[in-house]
């Protein structure tokens, strides 16, 4: 069990090495242009290059995304509480989110620029658009799954419908809710970047416009790069407190 805990902890880290070995090789085997597709050297070497300007734009897209990201929780944690505890709000309001998950977000960005100009506005909202629905979604469906076997045990014992959702209902919707926050950050990200690659003059998405417009290829992946690292890292601190708060959820966790 050790070892195998171990092989999972280096997994990530060893197919990534792997990948960019294997990225390396063949576009120095091959020969290929770094002004068509960089090496892994070039982009690393624009990374230390450009560290200072990379790092300002970095910081601006991740405060960007975690504000976005944060109106998310709240909209979609009260949203999916009222979805998921009334089979009437779920009938009325289920269908309609449904639908508007399915516009392209990217198509708001030209409307929130008229509304609210150029800058982080824009790209706040955007990050919220797109990543509210799977943090809705999952705690609707924490709720709307509790077991109707357990809420009649509940009523039996004196508990009132806001006993079982708030006691009951939310503390089991929890594992829900951190593998909504983990797929949800990865989008605000996204949201954010292309936002920001239309309507901002400053952030990692700005950086692209900027690195592709000049031809500066290794500067575009090592921007991308970075976009990535900073979801990564997001994405493992919900998953360590996912472990450290609904280990109850995960099986055989009493014996780890």
């Amino acid at each position: 069990m050790k070892h195998q805990k171990t092989a999972e902890r280096w997994a990530p880290w060893l197919l990534l090495l792997l990948i960019v070995l294997l990225w390396q090789i063949i576009c120095s085997g091959l020969g290929v242009s770094e002004f068509i597709f960089p090496s892994p050297w070039a982009i690393g070497h624009q990374l230390y290059e450009f560290a200072g300007t990379i790092a300002m734009h970095a910081w601006h897209t991740y405060w960007v995304t975690m504000a976005g990201f944060a109106l998310a929780i709240v909209v979609g944690v009260l949203l999916g509480f009222l979805i998921g505890s009334s089979r009437l709000a779920y009938a009325a309001f289920y269908p309609l989110m449904t639908a508007f998950n399915a516009l392209p977000k990217a198509a708001f960005v030209p409307i929130l620029v008229v509304w609210f100009g150029i800058g982080a506005g824009p790209a706040i909202l955007t990050a919220f658009l797109i990543s509210f629905f799977p943090i809705m979604v999952n705690i609707a469906t924490g709720l709307a799954t509790l077991e109707p076997e357990l809420e009649d045990v509940l009523r039996v014992l004196g508990a009132k419908r806001w006993d079982v959702l708030i006691k009951v209902g939310l503390p089991r919707s929890l594992p829900y809710f951190y593998g909504s926050l983990k797929v949800a950050i990865t989008l605000a990200f996204v949201g954010t970047t292309v936002s920001e690659m239309t309507a901002a003059n400053e952030g990692i998405g700005y950086l692209l416009v900027s690195a592709g417009s000049s031809m500066q290829m290794g500067l575009a992946f090592a921007g991308l790069i970075v976009v990535g690292a900073m979801a990564m890292v997001m994405y493992e601190l919900f998953n360590l407190l996912e472990k450290h708060t609904t280990g109850w959820a995960r099986r055989g966790s009493q014996g780890e």
